[in-house]
């Protein structure tokens, strides 16, 4: 009886996380072909924020990659449809920001944005979601093919 009880428990929880898995594939699949056909998958990173609370500043997802001078990069954002808000991309190289999906001026954000590296070295990649509010997304980072 009890070898029954573990082939279920085994079977429900092989289950589970083969449903988990395709639900990140699809939207990690949706977002690589958002990129566009003149990009290249590279890399992905998966955000999963919590809300921020009063007064704080929203978490942040940091990640810090090497980029190649004399090459155009897009970096694209794919939110999931149960997250509460829109992700969003911040580039910065040492000191300041590069690049955003997000428009301060507009209040408008873009799924995407190329960046043309002038000069080979460390960038970070700063995720959140507007407002501070709590979500799950995935970020692609493409080469763009030249034409």
């Amino acid at each position: 009886m009890k070898k029954l009880h573990l082939l279920i428990l085994i079977a429900f929880l092989a289950n589970a996380i083969q449903s988990f898995s395709q639900g990140d594939n699809k939207l990690l699949n949706d977002c690589i072909a958002s990129s566009g056909k003149d990009a290249s998958y590279l890399k992905d990173f998966t955000i999963n924020l919590p809300e921020a609370t009063n007064k704080q500043r929203p978490p942040v997802s940091k990640n810090s990659i090497i980029l190649r001078k004399n090459t155009t990069y897009r970096f694209t954002v794919c939110s999931e449809s149960n997250s509460e808000s829109e992700a969003i991309i911040q580039l910065f190289d040492t000191q300041r920001l590069i690049a955003s999906t997000y428009n301060k001026k507009t209040g408008k954000c873009y799924k995407s944005f190329n960046f043309h590296c002038s000069k080979t070295g460390p960038y970070n990649i700063f995720f959140y979601f507007k407002e501070g509010k709590k979500g799950n997304a995935i970020g692609i980072l493409s080469y763009v093919k030249k034409k």
